[in-house]
């Protein structure tokens, strides 16, 4: 049987294709890993899968194998002939030759709900490194109909978005995954499971979609402005850093909001909760609707 790394170089080879550094292109070329991808996604005859940036078809081959469909979401024209030629004979295969970050995701999982009995969809994908959050970003902000997302990225960026908040590798971009998902890690890659070799070690992950929001919040746009806010000085405590972003309108108030929540006036954003966050959000606009009052 021909291995994954011999079929990937007859591919790239037969294509004259060699990997785009500005597209962040490795080619994933170690079965364990794809296996691994492919059963921690939980994939069965009713799912539709969403995979970005499907690069060779790597493992788009496998998931054919087991889902009812896949649309595949592939910006690089290059990719386009190599992915229609493999897969173009599979009833359930659909490629897009799109930039995922502008395609309309809520109106293409209506359509397939719609059109093909779908029960679940799920992103799979091993994401180009360089735009990671902000394609994790759509996924999550844009309340997609969505069961799990499974990617592949730097390991790095997977350990602060799979933290739990108030975490040593908390970010803001950890509260915003929280609050739309429970994570998961599902394997380390080393850098020989590809060709070329990236400079960073990967980690594959899963994010599985909340039902329901972990915090009652009045506002999820000032929450996640005040915990981004938070966060651009996240040198400074927790108050000057809100008092600096225009947060709380000065010192004195700040002081009361976190006193009244049981909060040192010298925490630091890192060391918060998502509820100690939402609670701020509640303080704060509670207390510009009594001002109005």
């Amino acid at each position: 049987m021909e291995s994954l790394l011999e079929e990937t170089r007859y591919i790239m080879k037969k294509y004259k294709i060699k990997a785009n550094k500005s597209l962040g292109q490795n080619f994933l070329i170690s079965e364990n890993v794809v296996e691994k991808i492919v059963s921690s996604s939980q994939i069965d005859k009713q799912d539709l899968v969403i995979e970005i940036g499907p690069g060779l078809g790597t493992l788009t081959k496998y998931l054919l194998e087991k889902a009812q469909k896949v649309i595949c979401i592939e910006l690089d024209k290059k990719m386009i002939k190599i992915l229609n030629d493999r897969f173009s004979l599979y009833e359930n295969f659909e490629l897009l030759n799109e930039d995922i970050l502008k395609v309309n995701l809520k109106e293409l999982i209506r359509e397939e709900k719609e059109k093909n009995k779908v029960k679940n969809v799920k992103i799979v994908a091993n994401l180009p490194y360089y735009i990671t959050t902000p394609i994790i970003m759509k996924l999550l902000e844009e309340k997609l109909d969505l069961e799990s997302i499974t990617v592949m990225i730097q390991k790095e960026v997977a350990d602060r978005l799979i933290a739990i908040p108030g975490q040593k590798e908390t970010g803001a971009i950890t509260y915003t995954v929280y609050y739309y998902a429970t994570s998961e890690e599902i394997l380390e890659v080393p850098n020989d499971s590809f060709i070329p070799e990236p400079e960073v070690t990967s980690k594959v992950i899963k994010l599985n979609i909340r039902k329901q929001a972990p915090v009652e919040v009045k506002s999820r746009k000032v929450m996640f402005k005040i915990i981004k806010c938070a966060f651009l000085q996240r040198r400074k405590t927790l108050l000057n850093a809100l008092v600096n972003a225009n947060v709380f309108s000065c010192k004195e108030e700040g002081i009361n909001v976190l006193r009244a929540l049981n909060l040192d006036e010298n925490i630091r954003a890192e060391k918060l909760s998502l509820e100690n966050f939402a609670q701020i959000s509640n303080m704060i606009l509670n207390n510009i609707e009594n001002n109005k009052i």
